[in-house]
């Protein structure tokens, strides 16, 4: 709060030490970002990995994410597909939007519209707008999960609440079909 950065990395440090996985964290983005002190991407990727490996879901997240990119660690989209399942798991919304997306590609995953049906429409109800959506395109399409313009209707509805235009249109289309005849 003070913007006394270096105080910081170095109170994080102590509480990184102590195995604390929130500190080792925190200090793992400071090192990566050169912030409180000279840029260490190497050690940072060092604290991130003891964060994520202790169970934190932001810290596996972000290993992932990494992987996904080749970045300070080696690209693998199959280690990062294992740790956005870890945070994903424990409720992570991100992850589970990056997982689903895994199997919706078969990036680092087999192709599965099952699994990524069901990755997405957890984001989805922990209010990821994109998530909504593509959860909807799967319902109306029959991708993964059985046919259902009503469930289709009522995710475009969630996703044009959050502003998307054209789910917006989708469901005012929908609308149009589930209309009984007058």
């Amino acid at each position: 709060e003070a913007g006394d950065l270096a105080r910081a990395q170095r109170l994080f440090r102590s509480a990184a030490e102590r195995n604390q996985r929130v500190a080792q964290f925190n200090l793992a983005v400071m090192l990566m970002d050169g912030e409180g002190g000279p840029a260490d991407p190497v050690a940072g990727v060092q604290w991130l990995k003891k964060s994520a490996g202790s169970g934190f879901a932001r810290a596996q997240f972000a290993l992932g994410l990494l992987h996904e990119r080749g970045d300070g660690v080696p690209l693998s989209l199959t280690e990062a597909t294992a740790w956005f399942r870890k945070a994903a798991e424990q409720g992570y919304r991100d992850a589970q939007v990056s997982l689903a997306t895994q199997y919706f590609l078969g990036r680092g995953a087999p192709r599965d519209y099952a699994e990524a049906a069901r990755w997405y429409e957890s984001a989805a109800e922990l209010g990821d707008q994109a998530a909504a959506y593509i959860i909807a395109s799967q319902y109306e399409n029959g991708d993964g999960v059985e046919r259902d313009e009503l469930r289709a209707f009522y995710w475009y509805n969630i996703a044009a609440a959050g502003g998307d235009p054209v789910a917006a249109h989708k469901a005012r289309e929908l609308r149009g079909k589930l209309a009984p005849p007058r």
